[in-house]
């Protein structure tokens, strides 16, 4: 029986042999480099026929961009599942998947510490105004026009998503000493921190004095966060995104922003990157990050979407049925 073919769409620099190891179990091809035209092009003239299965690095967007419908319908029939090594399931179209029987895995596991530990590190970041404190000293005038910051301590920090990455967020501001509230479309199953659960959106906003942001981001959640909502929490709150740019309307946050109704914002995400909205650069009420998140050498090494799909192929060697591997949606609002 021959083996199934597997793709590799982008590079991996950091699970070679993980990915290598998979040539056990099926015959291994790879698109490393090119365009968007020039992967459909080689779709559409049967290069790539007979590939069961994806694996699509996030360096892939840089290739191909998004897998949306357009891309999805080019795909060689013989494609049963594509992995995903992320997150974040925007990159991918699902209902043009599910319609031509193609299932979709992610992994959000893998980059829950990296990411709260990046939106830990902003907090900070943006409760000190260190921005300032920066470039002050890289100008050769010490601390320039540094205002007192604030302590993490006694401060509400208001988890928006308690999922994966902000349960791990909540156990490393409880260390230091912040309370914790949280909202999720329903209370959540895991909450180790011991987070308070507010119902009410417009309630829980009013209470953040920091509020961290960790949804997914679908056509419900975009533009989750506007005018109205920003103008709901505390004045002098603080706000953090490592989630997905879009979740905030980026001009309403600029408007905030140059009201003087927030202290700060530390963001690692942006609504239309690589660009950022130009009425945030240069802020000195915004730390801002170019997506590192998840940008560790351990979070790149990590091979848990490698097994996913690993045993995915090894069902379809088998001529076992697919498994299903649904997308987490628990901590949607």
């Amino acid at each position: 029986m021959p083996l199934p073919i597997a793709l590799l769409l982008g590079k991996i620099d950091h699970a070679r042999k993980e990915w290598e190891s998979l040539a056990e179990v099926a015959e291994l091809k790879e698109i490393a480099s090119g365009t968007r035209e020039s992967t459909i092009q080689d779709f559409k003239n049967g290069k790539y026929d007979g590939v069961a299965v994806i694996y699509r690095t996030h360096d892939s967007a840089n290739i191909t961009g998004r897998f949306d419908e357009d891309l999805v319908s080019q795909l060689p029939s013989s494609v049963k599942f594509i992995c995903h090594n992320g997150a974040g399931y925007d990159q991918i179209d699902i209902e043009p998947c599910t319609a031509r029987g193609i299932l979709v895995a992610h992994t959000p596991g893998a980059v829950n510490n990296a990411t709260a530990n990046v939106a830990m590190m902003l907090i900070l970041q943006a409760l000190r105004k260190t921005y300032i404190a920066e470039t002050s000293i890289r100008k050769d005038t010490w601390r320039g026009q540094l205002p007192l910051g604030h302590d993490p301590d006694g401060k509400v920090l208001g988890i928006l998503g308690l999922g994966g990455i902000g349960v791990a967020l909540s156990t490393r501001a409880k260390a230091f000493g912040m309370k914790l509230i949280y909202h999720n479309r329903k209370e959540a199953a895991y909450n180790p921190a011991g987070a308070e659960y507010v119902a009410d959106l417009a309630q829980f906003l009013s209470r953040c004095d920091v509020l961290s942001i960790h949804l997914p981001l679908t056509e419900r959640t975009r533009h989750y966060l506007g005018k109205k909502e920003l103008l709901g929490l505390k004045k002098g709150a603080v706000l953090v995104n490592t989630a997905r740019g879009a979740i905030i309307d980026e001009a309403a946050l600029v408007e905030v922003l140059e009201a003087g109704h927030l202290w700060s914002v530390g963001l690692d995400v942006y609504e239309e990157e690589p660009k950022i909205h130009g009425g945030l650069v240069g802020r000195e009420d915004a730390v801002l990050f170019p997506h590192i998140g998840t940008f560790t050498a351990e979070t790149q090494a990590s091979h848990l979407s490698l097994s996913k799909t690993r045993q995915e192929l090894t069902r379809r060697g088998g001529r076992k049925k697919w498994r299903f591997w649904s997308l987490t949606m628990s901590s949607l609002p």
